[in-house]
């Protein structure tokens, strides 16, 4: 290849240099046009010339002319390998965060090498990008060491790096990684604050342990830390979450009371032992809590409205439910999807589907967009009081929408058209159905079913092995339903083969389930 024209180029660019106002642009330019046209730019021809010339921060400017993270971190190589360049923080820094943002992992790992030979180390900032970035990729151990590296070197690591980590452990459920970190911090005498104890609280209570959620709380006064609402809402849902409501409602009245305790209650402190209650069924002591919140002059929320109404509605009282929509409206919040989809159950629950569905046309008026529950619940209810045709009619709404569908959805229609004598019907159904989602095993047996009581046997075991190839295993009722239609059709040699053919599945699917059970993961102990 004739680079002659280049050269010249260099020597152009050389005589500017000699300038007094030096344009090093045009050797920085020269350096990334040669990296970019050529396989081995810097051959015996012009590596004298370079190597005179070229300096590491040259070699930074030139990085950043190519502005592409990969490019950048191969010359970086280049240079290293070529030249043995000691770079600056500063070019370091530069090129560590761009091949963050880039997800370039191995080469940020490699760049940051590079970086600890040359004698240096990411400042606090840098850290926190480097952390965060390997710990989304899910290479923790990566995170870890880059952290130990910085407390190995006395590098002055603000609190927020540590509390960013911990984040994100917790939210990947690597509680143990979180506390080994915790406790080799309290080691070195290191810095933690509020957040800290905040989010690992967070990750006790997630995992059902909340009496190390509780140790915690008792040790935050001793690192100088004071919790805050954020701690004791964390708390509290974390008791409602083990249905321990009791335990969180004495919580959110040692707090209220206690004045040494700083934090104000909130809205979210009531909401959640209201929702609480609500779910056991204990509704008048929720009541109770929300004529207190509203007392001492916390205004209840769209969700401590929603949490009454449905719990209104599975306690059966459909009565108290819409007095709580009233309440609702005159408190100023909105019904959302949560408020309508829990008072058209309460009505389908009663009977009144005609009144769930008038709900069903305030919503739309409302502008407010049904979930995959609202159609559920109403499909369900219409199926139930054999209106098909309406049933039918909302599923082809469901499947003109945004929304991704689910079997539970589709089977009660399915069954309604087997039960009432048409499976072709059906067989549509499950064929729209199949553009969505996968049918699921209760889907097959209602067909399976449906076919032998019309008497289809080819059709049955066509279903059946179809089942049976999804990974499906058929129950008892359904085996005796398709052996006695397959007999009754004179197909005593199929049905024979059909039980043969279910006994090797279950076998096999036995020993799948053995197999994942004593190979699954177990979590270890805290301590």
């Amino acid at each position: 290849m004739n680079f002659s024209p280049f050269f010249t180029t260099l020597r152009i660019s050389h005589y500017h240099t000699l300038k007094p106002n030096n344009p090093e642009p045009w050797f920085v330019k020269i350096v990334s046009t040669l990296f970019l046209r050529f396989t081995n730019p810097f051959n015996d021809k012009f590596s004298n010339y370079i190597t005179h010339h070229l300096t590491p921060l040259l070699a930074l400017q030139v990085i950043q002319k190519l502005n592409n993270p990969q490019l950048g971190f191969n010359f970086f190589q280049f240079t290293k390998q070529k030249f043995n360049f000691s770079y600056s923080f500063w070019t370091y820094n530069i090129l560590l965060r761009s091949l963050c943002k880039d997800r370039r992992h191995h080469s940020a790992k490699f760049v940051y090498d590079c970086m600890k030979s040359d004698g240096l180390l990411p400042d606090s900032r840098l850290l926190g990008v480097l952390v965060c970035c390997f710990a989304f990729a899910d290479r923790f151990d990566v995170s870890k060491e880059f952290i130990y590296d910085a407390l190995c070197n006395n590098v002055d690591v603000n609190v927020v790096v540590y509390n960013k980590f911990f984040n994100i452990l917790v939210k990947c459920n690597r509680l143990d990684d979180a506390v080994c970190l915790f406790k080799e911090i309290v080691r070195l005498n290191l810095n933690v604050d509020r957040f800290t104890f905040n989010i690992l609280i967070q990750g006790f209570c997630v995992a059902g342990e909340i009496d190390e959620a509780f140790r915690f709380l008792n040790d935050m006064r001793s690192f100088g830390c004071y919790p805050d609402v954020v701690t004791y809402n964390t708390l509290i849902h974390g008791l409602c979450r083990i249905n321990e409501v009791d335990r969180g409602r004495e919580l959110l009245k040692e707090v209220g009371l206690g004045s040494e305790f700083g934090p104000k209650l909130n809205d979210v402190s009531y909401t959640t032992v209201i929702s609480g209650y609500c779910k056991v069924g204990k509704m008048n002591e929720a009541l109770f809590l929300f004529d207190e919140m509203v007392r001492f002059g916390i205004r209840p929320s769209s969700a401590t409205f929603n949490a009454l109404i449905d719990g209104f509605v599975k306690a059966g009282d459909v009565a108290s439910a819409l007095g709580m929509h009233k309440k609702m409206l005159l408190h100023g919040c909105c019904p959302d999807v949560f408020t309508f989809t829990s008072l058209i159950n309460g009505y389908c629950r009663a009977g009144q589907v005609d009144y769930g569905l008038d709900l069903w046309y305030e919503m739309n008026t409302r502008n407010v967009s049904a979930s995959l529950y609202t159609f559920s619940i109403l499909i369900n209810a219409l199926c139930k009081s054999n209106r098909l045709q309406e049933a039918h009619e909302l599923l082809r709404l469901l499947n003109q929408s945004d929304i991704v569908p689910q079997p539970f959805v589709y089977n009660p229609v399915i069954d309604g058209y087997c039960k009432s004598g048409n499976v072709d019907e059906a067989n549509a159904i499950v064929l729209d159905m199949e553009e969505k989602c996968k049918p699921d095993k209760l889907t097959f047996t209602i067909l399976i079913i449906g076919h032998c009581m019309k008497g289809r046997a080819p059709e049955a075991i066509r279903i059946f092995y179809k089942m049976l190839a999804t990974g499906c295993c058929p129950d008892d009722i359904t085996i005796r339903t398709l052996s006695s239609c397959l007999l009754k059709s004179g197909m005593p040699n199929e049905a024979s083969r059909v039980k043969e053919t279910l006994f090797k599945n279950q076998s096999t699917l036995l020993k799948k389930s053995y197999h994942q059970s004593t190979n699954s993961d177990t979590r270890h102990s805290l301590y």
